[in-house]
């Protein structure tokens, strides 16, 4: 045994069980949390047993004082005491598999380099992918195969906005992901799709980040990474309100954003109308029978070459021109039966007809039959990462993008009926789209997508603030679960509760850049640092354009006249 790496022995004096210990800390040594220790024993007639575990708390104590006060009388030399220190072991693993305690007095020591991967279960990753670094600067992993559907998929990540870097640290998942090798060969053809909710910080993925230092780089290398900006990049954004010209919607990034939207014929052929009535106390109101008849008619319409339709002998070119031809006919006595039911009220007709103009402000820009050539406004999931930009819509609209381009994707992959390559989803505010309560047509297709997606090869990376309000079914299918900062009052929800009592309270406090991380594997969660983004987060950090010579087709677009 290497004396340099002992820190100190089991201690007798609390109960050695095969799942908890305690070690006093020798001279001149310490131990901090997350730290990984080994010891070994050997049980009468049989080989030796090693038991690893993590340090899930650590003391300091006066041995000899009695009294609060004796602190004083102690540090004046009165009083004859000892400091001691002791840490409490989580036991992660035993090799072999012979659970029994460990003895007062034996040596403990720090896990290093294989004893360390073994310790963490690394050893037995067939693919792993790195997760971040520990507090001492090793690398951490998670395996792929509780990633890609091998044995599981998901991950869920929740924090408080603005301090828990849910989004930063699910692109560098991404990043680590397609950089790391972990996928090999089929890292060029697998995607991600990501959702874009709040400011414009993820569209300058595909731009490096001027404030990456060298320290920073050095931690990526460490993990063996690249510090480098995500290669192929594709970003999308809603038309401008008002522009003739669908010029996208975004301030921060002039170039190599193009704008996306619908058609009108899409809206009717695709079944679009329900994902307008998307809260979930839509699905409680009797409204939802008249989407679905007038759904049934819309898809009659005859879709002209400029996305615009035709339907009932009148031609809508806009939004709000197939809306008013829809109230026209739900309100109409005499075609009222066809178009909203035969057993439906008035009140209820009334209901559908203001939810649905009200919704017309919102979302004309994203379904229209007036731009020319409108297969170029189509989100197309041609390059690696794929950025759907939502910040500057209305709640209605965000659903309504997210709602339409799940579904479309994950009808893609049943089409393809194939898992390879794999599609990454990346959705912050997962609470807003699949709520715990209630039922709506997204909150259906996310919760598809948690249990059937593995079996079809799309892996959903969800964020939120508070995975308490959060579809249970969505939570308890995620693989890997990440928490970030956490308020103290959120910390303490059962949806925690695979968090020990410290690490709960450890979430109160953690920095930006500290997530605490549990998977399948490892019985125990790890706490893991991960760099600071080599992609740019923001304008003010962007580098060079890289997308600065892919102009849109018309040079003009966008400038008034």
């Amino acid at each position: 045994m290497d004396d340099s790496t002992v820190v100190g022995r089991v201690i007798g004096t609390e109960d050695a069980t095969p799942l908890e210990f305690w070690v006093g800390v020798g001279p001149d040594r310490f131990l901090q949390l997350d730290d990984v220790v080994a010891l070994a024993r050997t049980p009468p007639g049989r080989g030796a047993v090693k038991i690893y575990g993590v340090v899930s708390q650590v003391r300091a104590r006066h041995e000899g004082a009695r009294f609060d006060s004796d602190v004083f009388l102690i540090a004046d030399g009165v009083l004859p005491a000892e400091v001691t220190e002791s840490a409490r072991i989580s036991a992660t693993r035993f090799e072999p598999e012979l659970f029994v305690p460990p003895l007062p007095g034996t040596p403990v020591r720090r896990a290093r380099g294989e004893e360390r991967d073994e310790a963490l279960f690394f050893d037995a990753m067939r693919t792993r992918v790195p997760a971040g670094l520990s507090r001492d600067d090793e690398p951490l992993y998670v395996n792929l195969e509780f990633l890609d559907g091998t044995r599981g998929a998901h991950v869920n990540i929740s924090g408080v906005s603005g301090v828990a870097t849910k989004t930063t640290y699910a692109t560098f998942l991404l990043h680590s992901l397609f950089t790391s090798g972990a996928l090999g060969a089929e890292a060029a053809n697998t995607k991600a799709l990501v959702f874009n909710v709040k400011g414009e910080d993820l569209l300058f993925l595909d731009h490096a980040n001027r404030r990456l230092e060298d320290a920073d780089a050095r931690r990526y290398r460490r993990l063996g990474l690249e510090p480098a900006a995500f290669t192929s990049v594709a970003v999308h954004a809603p038309p401008r309100v008002g522009a003739a010209s669908a010029a996208p919607d975004v301030v921060a990034r002039t170039e190599g954003v193009r704008s996306f939207f619908w058609t009108l014929a899409d809206f009717c052929a695709g079944d679009m109308l329900p994902f307008l009535f998307a809260d979930a106390e839509d699905d409680r109101q009797q409204y939802t029978i008249v989407v679905q008849n007038v759904m049934a008619r819309l898809r009659r319409a005859e879709g002209l070459d400029d996305g615009a339709v035709r339907l009932e002998g009148r031609t809508a070119r806009t939004f709000r021109d197939l809306v008013d031809l829809v109230v026209e006919h739900v309100e109409d006595d005499a075609t009222r039966g066809d178009w909203a039911g035969r057993a439906i009220g008035q009140g209820t007709v009334n209901a559908f007809v203001r939810r649905l103009v009200s919704a017309v402000r919102h979302v004309e820009r994203l379904v229209r039959g007036d731009v020319a050539d409108p297969g170029r406004h189509r989100i197309q999931m041609q390059r690696q990462v794929t950025v759907v930009d939502l910040h500057n819509l209305h709640d209605r609209a965000k659903r309504f993008v997210v709602g339409v381009t799940l579904r479309r994707a994950f009808e893609d992959k049943e089409r393809a009926g194939q898992a390879r390559p794999l599609l990454f989803v990346v959705l912050d505010e997962l609470n807003k789209y699949a709520p715990r309560e209630g039922s709506s047509p997204i909150k259906e297709i996310l919760l598809d997508v948690a249990e059937r997606g593995r079996s079809l090869g799309i892996v959903l990376i969800g964020a939120q603030q508070t995975a308490s309000e959060v579809g249970r079914r969505i939570i308890a299918n995620s693989s890997i679960r990440v928490v970030g900062r956490l308020d103290s009052a959120e910390a303490a929800r059962e949806e925690y509760g695979f968090l020990p009592a410290v690490q709960r309270q450890r979430a109160t406090i953690l920095k930006p850049g500290t997530m605490l991380l549990t998977q399948p594997e490892l019985p125990v969660p790890i706490t893991a640092e991960f760099p600071f983004p080599s992609w740019a987060t923001r304008a003010s950090e962007a580098g060079a354009n890289p997308a600065a010579g892919d102009h849109p087709a018309d040079p003009f677009a966008g400038l008034p006249f």
